[in-house]
């Protein structure tokens, strides 16, 4: 038994179809025409661009005791890696500007470094702490605060 399809009014489909197509012609167009403008808030927005502040960490090596030879290249890469992440963190800041809400920051931004930095700071401790005495308290030195 074959079920039979309901027969359209050709004129109904047409009609409904072309409305359909003015429709979306029309926010193709106004979409077009908005692409091109400038707005008044480019203005604003690159000026809050500049004044993001930026993020100011502790100084680990300044803590540092004496580093043994032995683990002077494996602390100078992690040495190097707080950098980095300071870095990564600013042009997040810099890049998200205006999104999230009144804990974004902390919450996107310095709490993620902080994981980084305690991660990187017990790295270097490690590396240290296997041929002298191993330092305490570095931890103290990984949360970062943001400077406006």
């Amino acid at each position: 038994m074959s079920r039979a399809l309901p027969k359209y009014n050709k004129r109904r489909v047409a009609l409904i179809g072309g409305a359909a197509a003015v429709v979306l012609s029309g926010a193709v167009i106004a979409g077009s025409a908005l692409a091109g403008e400038t707005s008044k808030s480019n203005a604003t927005s690159a000026r809050t661009l500049a004044d993001t502040g930026t993020i100011a960490c502790p100084d680990v090596k300044s803590q540092l005791p004496a580093v043994p030879a032995s683990a002077q290249a494996e602390v100078d890469r992690n040495l190097a890696l707080l950098d980095t992440q300071i870095a990564e963190a600013n042009k997040r800041l810099v890049d998200t500007v205006g999104q999230g809400g009144a804990n974004f920051v902390q919450n996107a931004i310095l709490g993620p470094l902080e994981d980084k930095r305690i991660a990187t700071v017990n790295r270097i401790a490690t590396a240290i702490g296997r041929t002298a005495e191993k330092p305490q308290g570095l931890d103290s030195l990984a949360a970062c605060t943001l400077n406006e």
